[in-house]
């Protein structure tokens, strides 16, 4: 304020800094405000990659496929030779339905999807619900509750799903959409005979005529070159490579790289061999083996050598890291010689970034490290690649879990190189994870068939910074199982007991409990066994929550005995931790003045830790005792307090559930302006990550849900000790 007296009844309204909602500036205000964030609007999905310009011959099919799904939609399968351009075909008549379906346009490749053998289902309905906006955090655990939803949310408009490279019919009933008139297409190696039940038309997709496939060596490498090649050299070329347009692409290929060869000295190499000629009379994956040793035959030393080490690189691809480590090179070398194999089409560069082969090139590739390299430069090529992958997956474990209890030394053997090359951030390392899974439990598998039993139980445990957050059930358990199976083979009883137990989650959602009961029991005695103190608070901890399922009483004993080892390990977070838990299982048996000091004693020592995310849960479960024992005023203000807090830690899931308390107690006081603004903060929350519980919300707010809504004790759920 001024000192003129004029300025001394007026009221500046000034703003400043940057705001990111909405601002009001105003004199006065008489009545209530209300203000509603609206989430961003979600973009239609269009995810079918565009079809190749080298297309030919498939004309029939596309009007096939048209003339079956027509207005009313349906589901084909394409099946045949791999390379025989089934991909091809279905991308084309996608892009030639561009805007036919306002639901949107799906594409899996399930090739991608595998990380051994058979498809991971629910990694592809979780792909297509994150592509409708629901964030990870409101994903069904289970498959049928994955598929569910799916169909769910795609009941309104037409969508059409591209499925690549099936493997079984469960893969594509588990993605038929909920609307009429959508499209299923899928392709597969196999016929799928099992989906004609399901009305699906089978497809077949044979080799491309010898007319064909001398039109696309035209359009590939150009006619006038073909023309000049000689009475009948190009149309030998098309005979040798069967009809598979991947094949004549590599032979393409060549002759681009090469603008000397000749046409027909090419077709002569083709020719030259009588068992390469029987090979391609053969037909399937040998016929396009012998165009690749062409291929293979024109690359330098160091590329070729390169070549067949990639064939041993687990999963499906790798980048310029990973293939130095296979060459036992740098990256720089391995990138230039990656660029190479790129050129003469043997390697293909994918969205992310990565390399993959064709599956019948990495065939071609193995072959030709089992002919070439001796079984010790083979084995210490797969060795130079697992332990490049278990430093990455290290790494990313340390980004994403800080300084959780480990076993295994992985994090400790980090250099100072590894540590400068580390990820930025946890969701860096997060999502890395979550795009090399398939290829770090190949290495896995890899590391087992070698009988390197640390480095099997390592990478598992490393891989749980992945499966605790982004929980891909069945690839967790064939991940643990095998871990621990590799520790016990190593001697290694602690390592053993912390896999068990880390497996009993993942058993649990799947609700096998009485597999998930024999884990823990089994990790309870490894634990002893070891005489790891920790260890052996953890183990119990997840024995408790096993409990908690089964039999709240036992889980508070449960809890006690792991108390006793988090006292004597002197763990100060894992005592919190334990107190929390403990907490709400002395709730759920209705000792609730035991659970109220519990919580209260969590709390602290939670705040105490600067952990304030634990200690809001703890406040908001403390809320939760504080209501059922009459003391409302009390619960109100625990409840408003802890859901700031979870505000302000990002933790808005849980933010959300403690609205929805916080509304339940404003309707029981007949408050219902407090009611609506509950309700309306915990929508936003599920809205903004398209969690299904905002459709009951809005039910709630536009009073058409005459149900009481279920009391549900501030929960019991979360990051333990033992899984942190």
């Amino acid at each position: 304020m001024g000192d003129n007296a004029a300025d001394a009844g007026r009221v500046r309204n000034v703003f400043s800094g940057t705001a990111h909602g909405p601002v009001i500036q105003a004199e006065v205000i008489e009545g209530g405000v209300w203000i509603e964030a609206h989430r961003p609007q979600q973009p239609v999905p269009r995810q079918v990659p565009s079809g190749s310009p080298q297309f030919v011959d498939r004309e029939p099919v596309l009007a096939e496929i048209d003339g079956w799904v027509g207005d009313g939609g349906g589901m084909a399968v394409l099946s045949g030779l791999p390379g025989v351009g089934k991909s091809a075909t279905v991308r084309r008549w996608a892009q030639g339905e561009r805007g036919r379906f306002p639901g949107g346009e799906f594409y899996l490749d399930f090739a991608e999807l595998r990380a051994q053998a058979g498809g991971d289902v629910s990694a592809g309905v979780s792909r297509c619900l994150r592509a409708l906006g629901v964030e990870d955090r409101y994903l069904p655990e289970s498959l049928g509750e994955l598929t569910g939803l799916l169909r769910t949310m795609t009941a309104d408009k037409r969508v059409l799903m591209v499925l690549d490279d099936v493997t079984e019919p469960a893969q594509v009933r588990a993605l038929v959409p909920g609307a009429p008139g959508s499209v299923v297409l899928a392709t597969s190696q196999s016929v799928l005979g099992e989906l004609l039940d399901d009305g699906a038309r089978l497809m077949p997709l044979e080799p491309l005529s010898p007319e064909h496939g001398l039109q696309l060596l035209r359009r590939l490498c150009g006619a006038e070159r073909i023309d000049a090649g000689g009475e009948g050299a190009a149309e030998r070329i098309v005979a040798s490579c069967g009809g598979l347009p991947v094949a004549l692409q590599v032979a393409a290929a060549r002759l681009v790289m090469h603008p000397r060869l000749p046409v027909a000295a090419l077709a002569d190499e083709l020719a030259d061999d009588r068992r390469r000629l029987d090979a391609l009379r053969r037909g399937g994956e040998r016929t396009v083996s012998a165009v690749f040793g062409v291929a293979y035959a024109g690359l330098s030393g160091p590329a070729a050598r390169l070549y067949r080490l990639l064939g041993l690189h687990p999963g499906r691809r790798w980048d310029a890291a990973s293939a130095a480590a296979a060459a036992g090179t740098t990256p720089d070398a391995a990138a230039e010689q990656l660029d190479v194999l790129e050129a003469a089409s043997l390697v293909a560069r994918v969205a992310d970034g990565r390399y993959e082969f064709h599956d019948l090139v990495r065939l071609h590739a193995r072959e030709q490290a089992a002919s070439e390299d001796d079984e010790d430069e083979r084995t210490a090529a797969a060795a130079r690649i697992v332990d490049h992958l278990l430093t990455r997956a290290a790494q990313a474990d340390l980004a994403v879990m800080g300084g959780r209890m480990r076993i295994g030394a992985y994090t400790d053997r980090l250099g100072e190189a590894d540590r400068a090359t580390a990820f930025p951030g946890r969701r860096e390392a997060l999502d890395w994870l979550d795009a090399w899974r398939g290829e770090l439990l190949s290495a896995q598998q890899t590391a087992a068939e070698h009988g390197w039993h640390r480095r099997v139980w390592e990478l598992a445990e490393a891989l749980t910074a992945l499966f605790l957050n982004r929980r891909y059930l069945n690839d967790w358990v064939r991940s643990g199982d095998l871990g621990a199976r590799h520790a016990a083979a190593d001697g290694n009883p602690a390592a053993e007991a912390r896999l068990r137990a880390l497996l009993s989650r993942p058993l649990m959602d799947r609700d096998e409990l009485r597999r998930a009961r024999g884990e823990l029991e089994t990790a309870v005695a490894r634990a002893d066994e070891s005489g790891h103190t920790l260890l052996r608070a953890s183990v119990r901890e997840f024995h408790g929550r096993y409990w908690d399922r089964c039999d709240p009483a036992r889980a508070v004993t449960t809890y006690e005995e792991a108390m006793v080892f988090y006292r004597a390990a002197g763990d100060d977070r894992g005592i919190a931790i334990g107190r929390y838990f403990m907490g709400c299982a002395l709730h759920a048996v209705g000792r609730t003045g035991e659970a109220q000091s519990a919580l209260q004693d969590a709390y602290d020592a939670f705040m105490g830790l600067d952990d304030r995310r634990m200690g809001a849960r703890a406040l908001a479960a403390l809320g939760g005792v504080l209501r059922d024992l009459g003391q409302v005023a009390e619960a109100v203000a625990a409840l408003e307090e802890a859901a700031a807090m979870l505000r302000e830690r990002g933790a808005v899931h849980y933010e959300a559930q403690v609205c929805e308390t916080l509304a339940e107690l404003a309707e029981e006081r007949g408050d219902r302006e407090q009611q609506r603004r509950c309700l309306m903060r915990a929508l936003e929350i599920y809205e903004a990550g398209g969690g299904p519980r905002a459709a009951e919300l809005r039910r709630r707010l536009a009073g058409t849900d005459a149900t009481e809504p279920a009391h549900r004790p501030q929960g019991a759920e979360g990051d333990g000790a033992g899984g942190a």
